[in-house]
């Protein structure tokens, strides 16, 4: 679906964070643009609305049109101390589709490298567009790219995410990244519909960094805040999905990707302790780590 592309300057650009994030150990995130054109179908973001710093017009056409925020890297230059732990971006993808031709992320990494006071810079994605500015990854100081792998079987993808990457160019994109010494992880959210120890086996064969794993935000378990869209629910009932809406089941997918984690001796977490796997750095898959092991 074609898309809308609008820049405007924003007034700030690193936000202080709180929930999720904060108990994970960050202090800050840094979001480049309203409105993400990879339009998944689960996205919590749009449930957000103005929480999420968002206007009607990004929530109603979610996917459809997104607003860079074209002085990012100047207020970055500004805003950045020492100390700082950064996750970029829990509200759009840095590396979104319409990032090709607005290139915001280079000067944001210019910046990054030339002022290295930060404790921790996280880059989530599942954009292989990343790999366009690997050069300025590796001068970072520590930067780990935590990079989404939803599903092992591309025509699940097809269903729940038609705007990404196959499955097979995201596996090939981190292989990349590691190989080229950026601490890589490999965040499988939302677990879609798949195998798990299929999925995790491949993630873990293309990383060198924990495994995060996160289901469906659930009003089950998640009674207030951002949760899975309705489009996916929908998805989920018209395929006979349902079950991968239940909490029972999703812990019982944790369990299973768990186990292969720690037979690989391979850091594992879900929700803010696995995602505080990264904001507190993750050793590489030779450093012995205990996996932390769930309970059904």
């Amino acid at each position: 679906m074609p898309f809308e592309i609008l820049a405007a300057e924003a007034k700030s650009i690193l936000s202080p964070v709180s929930g999720f994030l904060a108990d994970a150990g960050f202090t800050h995130s840094l979001t480049t643009a309203r409105n993400c054109t990879f339009g998944c179908s689960y996205c919590y973001v749009p449930t957000m609305r103005i929480q999420a710093g968002l206007k009607p017009e990004d929530w109603q056409r979610w996917g459809q049109r997104t607003t860079f925020k074209s002085n990012a890297a100047q207020l970055l230059g500004k805003s950045l101390r020492p100390g700082q732990v950064i996750y970029c971006s829990p509200l759009t993808d840095p590396y979104q589709p319409a990032e090709a031709g607005q290139a915001l992320m280079p000067g944001i990494l210019e910046t990054l490298a030339a002022n290295p006071v930060h404790r921790a810079f996280v880059i989530q994605t599942r954009g292989p567009l990343i790999l366009r500015d690997l050069p300025l990854l590796r001068r970072i100081p520590r930067l780990r790219v935590s990079f989404t792998l939803t599903t092992d079987r591309d025509e699940i993808r097809r269903i729940f995410e038609s705007g990404c990457a196959t499955i097979e160019t995201r596996l090939d994109t981190m292989a990349q990244l590691t190989a080229a010494g950026i601490p890589t992880s490999a965040a499988l959210a939302p677990i879609l519909p798949c195998n798990p120890e299929v999925l995790v086996e491949r993630a873990l064969g293309v990383t060198n960094g924990p495994i995060v794993a996160d289901p469906f935000h659930v009003r089950a378990v998640k009674r207030s805040g951002a949760h899975t869209r309705a489009a996916a629910h929908k998805i989920c009932q018209h395929h006979g999905f349902m079950e991968w809406l239940e909490p029972a089941f999703h812990q019982r997918i944790l369990q299973r990707i768990a186990a292969v984690c720690q037979e690989a001796n391979r850091p594992f977490g879900y929700g803010p302790p696995g995602f505080g796997l990264l904001a507190g750095g993750f050793p590489l898959e030779t450093d012995p780590v205990p996996v932390r092991v769930l309970e059904v």
